[in-house]
Formats: structure tokens, sequence, C-alpha cells
């Protein structure tokens, strides 16, 4: 069989044909590694091979060279560099010639190739006229028959850009940039060239940030972009947009000049684009700006009050200065619903609720003027669609605008809001239920309990009869409503509250949503939500209905137990496992309630809780019952192969020492030993492996100083595990190491915090730079996302506090870290209060 037909067959749609034809590319690529990639290149370059062979010549030429693991990264590069120069030079010559392919499909394929050789010789100063070459492709103009290959080349500069070090191609930025630039001028006469053009532009607008400094090559880069959106081919424009968008969040404090000479008015002619993908990235540009300027303007107000270091400028108040042109433009597009679309399917009328609810947020009061005429003149119209975008107008300006400013104008609506859940149009009334929702989670006051608390119950409970996507709402509008009177009135009256009258009622409600097989819209799961808050927010009068409540949870608890080998498929284990999560987080709920009253179900619930850990569909924990919960525990942890079962397993650790505090030491060891076992695992999936990491902090926060003899051995897997970096040229790679970072970031935090405070903190000096070091790691790489930067954040406030007398002040002064801890990025409340700790912490143990 030669390499068409293996590599065709890779595509069979007989599963059996295809793993023999993948085992037999890989032996073929174990037995002679430089054969196998002279072979797939001469394939790739082959114009008499069917396209679909020559794409996977080039896939798997790509693959030979990228990896998702760090550590097999590193394998595969060396492999390469490894090959002696005749035979990559040969692959690298079919790679070039694949870009003039006349099939276009070849030569983005072969784009892709170069790029992935790109990366591992051009870091060590090989294949260095590359770069030349690509550009000399570039400046072949004027031949129609060209177009292909600048295309492919474009996409390759665009790969390359994108995923190397800018500092390695920094000689040739400069030219580079002109020649993207170039192909992506109106006056270039391929839209499929100028596509790639303004692609391979967006890729590299973080590459060319030096070319932005300067105001002459920041212009002509700003005219193209501009230029780009007016071009007739809609791809274009839509790419135009989208770059306009990446450059306001990369360059806001360059953008004066633009907004007020052409962005002003070329986004708003965007938004009213009749094609939807174009509307959608100019829409996107004001949501992006309203969003970079409510955080400026924190962070500017943050350093008013000396809670940021450094100067922080004002914002522009770009998005303040546009509300008369935006606005209009965006309560129309309100109006364009689509009124088949799948549930999360993206359309403009939503992206222009988005964009409303982000320009509250940040022009404030000054939203409320333009939005409340739109409102009054259609909230009573014929039309469904008019009804439905004032009431989404209504729900989008909610959080921004001061609470004395809204607080009247909510007084007058809320008794047409419920007054519209019974509008005859599903669209109005699941909406109408989210903006109740929004009421009750943020204006929570506007509700008075002798006027509006029994319609607006009523209503919501009514609700709950309706579609699957407007009970999910109101499931939502409910939880918020026991949660935030809850918090009004807890202080005055503990005893009873204003829901109590209802409290029955809305429980019996929840609970018949809840007895259905479905959960579309994940109305069923919202409902089980709901009825957690209401447990938790119980007052002492309607502790009967919680107690009555949880004898009825168990009942299906034990259910679901007694069917499960009826289960027949996956979506049936899905359905039972998602139900008995609900299950055990309603039963949490009513334990912490009860207290002590829960003693009289105790036995019955361990009973229910050690069957759900033997069929490993749930965790739960009880320290009395340990003795009895391990033997379950431990077989569930070797059962590699089964992932969601020895996930469920780690999992049940991390319970355990939780819940047992100090007083679960004496399994520590076993538990660190059997981890350790896990992890050396081959079989184990590795997803698995980063809840095993994190469960390491579980333990030593525990046990505390007891850790001590695990300490040495957990660290040296924490820096073997933060050593692998990502293949940026694959998005599951980059996924995967961003959550393995923020695993073993949540192992730091357990450990530190278990050592702090105790005459053993000392013993973590000697990791401090390691820890360190996958903080700037995770700060620095803007794939980590804000759960894992909080957790580096918090990470940097618990060294400094576990070593206040200057014991690692070298390292806390370090330039790196005050760049960071003066950071202005967009974060949640949440995080900038650990941003400020942290910035705290620091100031006391470098002073």
């Amino acid at each position: 069989m030669n390499v068409g037909e293996l590599l065709a067959n890779t595509l069979s749609p007989d599963q059996n044909t295809r793993q023999d034809a993948t085992q037999k590319l890989e032996a073929a690529a174990a037995e002679n590694y430089p054969a196998y990639m002279l072979m797939l290149s001469a394939e790739l370059v082959n114009e008499s091979s069917p396209v679909f062979v020559r794409n996977a010549a080039g896939l798997a030429l790509k693959n030979a060279l990228t990896a998702r693991e760090g550590a097999r990264q590193t394998d595969y590069s060396n492999r390469w560099l490894s090959v002696d120069a005749e035979t990559r030079g040969k692959v690298k010559q079919d790679l070039l010639l694949a870009l003039h392919s006349p099939v276009q499909k070849a030569g983005s394929v072969a784009a892709q190739a170069i790029a992935a050789v790109a990366k591992t010789e051009l870091p060590q100063g090989q294949w260095p006229e590359l770069i030349e070459i690509l550009l000399g492709f570039i400046s072949q103009t004027g031949d129609n028959l060209n177009m292909p290959l600048r295309i492919s080349t474009l996409n390759a500069i665009g790969y390359i850009c994108e995923e190397i070090d800018p500092d390695i191609l920094s000689l040739r930025a400069n030219e580079i940039l002109t020649a993207v630039v170039h192909g992506a001028r109106k006056e270039e006469p391929s839209p499929e060239v100028q596509l790639a053009a303004m692609q391979a532009l967006y890729n590299s607008l973080i590459f060319i940030r030096e070319n932005f400094e300067r105001e002459g090559e920041r212009n002509f880069i700003m005219q193209v972009v501009c230029e780009a959106t007016q071009n007739p081919n809609v791809q274009v424009q839509a790419m135009a947009f989208e770059s306009l968008v990446r450059i306001m969040n990369l360059y806001y404090n360059k953008m004066a000049f633009y907004m007020e000479r052409a962005l002003f008015g070329l986004t708003v002619m965007g938004m009213k684009s009749p094609e939807e993908a174009v509307a959608l990235q100019a829409i996107e540009f004001w949501t992006s700006v309203a969003e970079e300027e409510a955080q400026l303007e924190s962070d500017y107000q943050d350093a008013q009050e000396g809670l940021i270091d450094g100067d922080i400028e004002e914002p522009k108040y770009f998005a303040k200065i546009a509300l008369p042109e935006i606005v209009p433009v965006l309560l129309m597009l309100l109006t364009r619903q689509d009124e088949d679309a799948e549930e999360g399917e993206w359309n403009v009328s939503m992206a222009a609720g988005t964009c409303l609810n982000f320009l509250a947020q940040a022009v404030h009061d000054s939203i409320v003027p333009p939005v409340i005429p739109f409102i009054e003149g259609n909230i009573k119209s014929q039309d469904w669609h008019q009804r439905e975008a004032a009431v989404m107008a209504f729900g989008s300006i909610l959080v921004g605008p001061d609470p004395t400013v809204l607080t009247p104008l909510v007084n007058q609506a809320l008794p047409i809001l419920i007054d519209m859940m019974n509008d005859s149009n599903v669209h109005v009334k699941d909406t109408t239920a989210w903006t109740l929702g929004r009421i009750c989670e943020s204006l929570i006051t506007c509700i008075k309990p002798d006027v509006h608390l029994h319609p607006l119950v009523s209503a919501l409970v009514n609700g709950l009869q309706d579609s699957p996507r407007i009970i999910a709402n109101c499931c939502w509008a409910l939880m918020n409503l026991a949660d935030g009177l809850y918090e009004m009135y807890d202080g005055e009256n503990p005893a009873n509250s204003p829901l109590s009258p209802y409290f029955e009622g809305i429980i019996g409600a929840l609970m018949r949503v809840t007895e259905t097989a479905s959960n579309e819209s994940n109305y069923r799961t919202s409902a089980y939500e709901a009825i957690t808050s209401f447990v938790q927010q119980a007052t002492l009068d309607v502790i009967p209905v919680v107690q009555n409540t949880i004898v009825a949870i168990l009942q299906r608890m034990e259910h679901l137990l007694n069917v499960q080998n009826q289960i027949l498929g996956i979506d049936d284990r899905n359905n039972w496992n998602d139900l008995q999560s609900n299950l055990c987080s309603v039963t949490v709920s009513v334990i912490r309630k009860l207290g002590d009253g829960i003693q009289p179900l105790a036995d019955q619930i361990m009973t229910l809780i050690l069957r759900l850990i033997e069929s490993a569909a749930i965790e739960e924990k009880f320290a009395p019952y340990i003795q009895a919960f391990l033997p379950f525990l431990y077989p569930a942890l070797k059962a590699y192969e089964d992932t969601q079962l020895c996930t469920v397993a780690v999992g049940i650790i991390g319970d355990i020492t939780r819940a047992l505090g100090d007083q679960s030491a004496p399994y520590a060891e076993a538990f660190v030993r059997v981890l350790l076992e896990n992890l050396s695992s081959d079989v184990l999936n590795r997803n698995v492996k980063i809840s095993i990491l994190s469960c390491f902090g579980d333990i030593a926060l525990a046990v505390g100083p007891a850790f001590e003899p695990y300490l040495e051995t957990s660290m040296t897997v924490l820096r073997q595990a933060a050593s692998l970096q990502p293949n940026p040229l694959d998005y599951d790679s980059i996924d995967y190491i961003a959550s393995l970072r923020e695993g073993i970031l949540e192992a730091h935090t357990g450990i530190i915090t278990g050592f702090k405070n105790t005459p053993k903190v000392t013993l973590l000096l000697p990791y401090v730079p390691t820890i360190l070091e996958l903080t700037q790691q995770v700060l620095a790489d803007e794939n980590s996302g804000e759960p894992s930067e909080k957790l580096a954040f918090g990470i940097v406030g618990d060294l400094a506090d576990c070593f206040p007398g200057g014991e690692i002040k070298q390292y806390l002064l370090a330039e790196w870290l005050a760049r960071f801890l003066s950071s202005r990025q967009r974060y949640s409340a949440d995080t900038k209060r650990t941003l400020r700790w942290a910035r705290e912490m620091v100031k006391r143990a470098t002073a």
C-alpha cells in the first residue's frame, strides 16, 4: 500500500480501517522519522494527489512537529532538530513549494506546517532566510496566478507572528508589517488576499506594539483597517471590525484621534449593516469600549483613593460621548430578534442587549434618559418584537446607574412587568422573567412586600409551568428574591421573613418542576438551585417545610440508586449523575440549616451516600463514618480507566480532609501515597491528575504542619507539572495547561496556608522562587483566565503574609511583580479585593 492510500485510509468512515492506517503511519514515524517526514512532504507537494490526501499529509507532518503537552513538544522539537540538515532542507523546500499550489487547501495546510517548523527552528537561529523568502512571495503582485501563493504566504506569516516570540522576529518586524498592510489595502484587487492579510494583521497586533507607538505607522495601519471596514467583501469587512475590537483593547490610549475622525461614524454604520457578521463585530467594538472604560474608571477611582500605586489615567469616556449616536441604533437592533434562533445562538439582538448592559456600567446615569422613551413607547406595543425589546432594554440598564435614579422607574415598571408574565408571546415572557430576576438581584429594595410580593411570587410561580427557558428564568428570579429578602430582613426578625407565607407553596412548585426527566435549558437544575437557596435562607417558622423537603429528596436519591442498573446509554447516565448531584446539593444545604436537627436522618443519609460512593455517582462526607467510607474509596482511586469514578474519588479525599481538618492527619500518609501512585499512571486521564495536584493543597490545608513529611515530594511533583508548556498552535493544549496551572496554584495555596502562622512556616522558604516563577507565568499568560490570576495574586499575598519580616523581600521587589500588582485589567470585585490585599501584604513585607 502506497502512502497516498494509507493517508486516504486515515479518513475512512470505517473505524478499523482508520485505526490500521494510523498505526502504520505511527510505526513508520517511529522506525525512520526522517524518511517519514520526507514521505509526507513529498505527498503534500504532489499536485497529482487528491486534495484530501495532500491535506492529510500536511496535517500529519504538522502533528509530527507539534504536541499538546510541553514535555512532548520539547521531544518533538529535539527530534526534528536532530534530523540531518539535508533532509530538513528538503522537507522545508517541499513546504515552500506547496505554498505555490493553485489548490488553496494544500497551500493553507502548508502554511500551518511551515509555522510549526519555524516555531522549532527560528528560536534556535535556524532557517533565518524564511521571513525573507515569504516576503518575496508576497511581493509578487499583478499576476493573478500568484493569488493562492500570496494568500497562503500571508496565512503562514500570520501563524508565525501569532505563535513566535516577537523578539525573534524583531529585525524583520517592519518588513512583515509592511507586507501584511500592503495586502490589506483597498487597492489590492483580490478580496481573498485582503482577507488573508487582515487575518494576519489581526494575529500580529500584539507583535506590532512598537510600530503602533510611532504616529506615522499607526496612522497608516488605522487608515488601512478603517478602509477595510468599507470593503465590498463581507468577510473582509467583518475581519476589519474584529481587528478594530482588538486594537481598542490593546491600544485604547492611542484611540482618541481616530475615534473623533473615523471610528464613531464607521462603527455606527457597521452596526446598521444588513450583514450580521459585520453588525456583530461593530456592536462588539462598543461593548469592548464600554467594558474597558468601566474598568478604567474603577481603577482611576481606586488610584485617587490610594488603593492602586502609580499614575492611572482617567478614561477618555468615548462611550459617553458616543451615547447619542449608538444608543438609538442599539435600541433598533433589539427589535431584530430571531424568533427561530437556537438556544445559545448569538445574534444582533442579543449582542445589542449585551452592549447596552456594558454601556450602563460605563456611563451610569447617562444611559437612562435615551433609553426610557424607547421603553415607554414600546412596552405596550401590539408587535411582540417591540414589547420584548422594551423589556430587554429595561433589564439591560439595571446595573450601572445610581439606584436612586432607577428606583422610581422600577417602582413604576414592576406592576407592568408582573402583568407581562401573562403575555401571549413566549419571548416576551422569557425576557420579562429575566428582567424580574435582575430586579431581585440588584434592586431588591424596590420590592415592597406589602405591595409587590404577592403578585410577583404568583407570576413567577405560574411561570414555572411555562416553557423551559421561562421556567429557568423564573427559578433564577425566585432564587434572587429569596437571597435578597433574607439579606434585607434577616437582622430585624430572624424568626420569620416576608417570604414565610409563600415558602411552602414556592418549594412545592419547585419540587414539581424537578419531577421531570428533562433538563432542557437547564431548567430542572435551576429549580434545584432555587430550592437550595430557599433552604439556606429558611427562617425558624418554615423549618417544618425544610424537614419535609429533605424527606422527599432522600426518597428520590434512594429511588435513583435502585434504578441505576436500568441505565442504558451515556445520556441516561449523565442525566442520572446530574440528578444525584442536584439532590446532594439540596441535602448539604438542609444539613447546614438544620444542624443537630438532622441527626434523626443521619444514618439514612450516610447509607445513601456510601451507596453513591460505591457507584461513583457523587461525593459526600461525614466524619463519624470515615472507617466505613474508606473501603469504597480506595478501589475507586485505582479505577484508572474510569475517569469519572477516579475524579470523584479524588474529590472525596478533598471533602474528607476539609471536613475533618487536622483530624484527617492519620489518613494523610495513605492519601498522599495513593495520589502519587495515580500521578505515575500512564492510563489515568490527565485531567484527573490536575484534580490530584489540587488535592495536595486540600490535605496540607487540613493537617497543617503535619504535612511536613510529604512537603518535599509534593513540591517536586508540583514543580515538574508546572514546567509543562502549551503548544501554542493547539487550543486543547493551551486550555489544558491553563487548567493544570490553576490546579497547581490551588495546591500551592493550600500548602502555604497550612504552614502559615506556624513555627514550621520557614520550611516553605526554599520553594518561594519556584512558586513565584509559576505565578509570573500565569499572570503573563493571556490564556490564564481570571480564576487563575486571582489565585496567583492570593499566593503572592499569602507568601508576603507568611514572611512579613523581609525574609523574601528580594523576590517581592521584583519588577514583574510590581507591574502585575499595579494591574489595570478588568477584574471582578472579588479579584480586585484579593489584588488589593496582596498589594498591602507585599508593602508590609518589603517595608
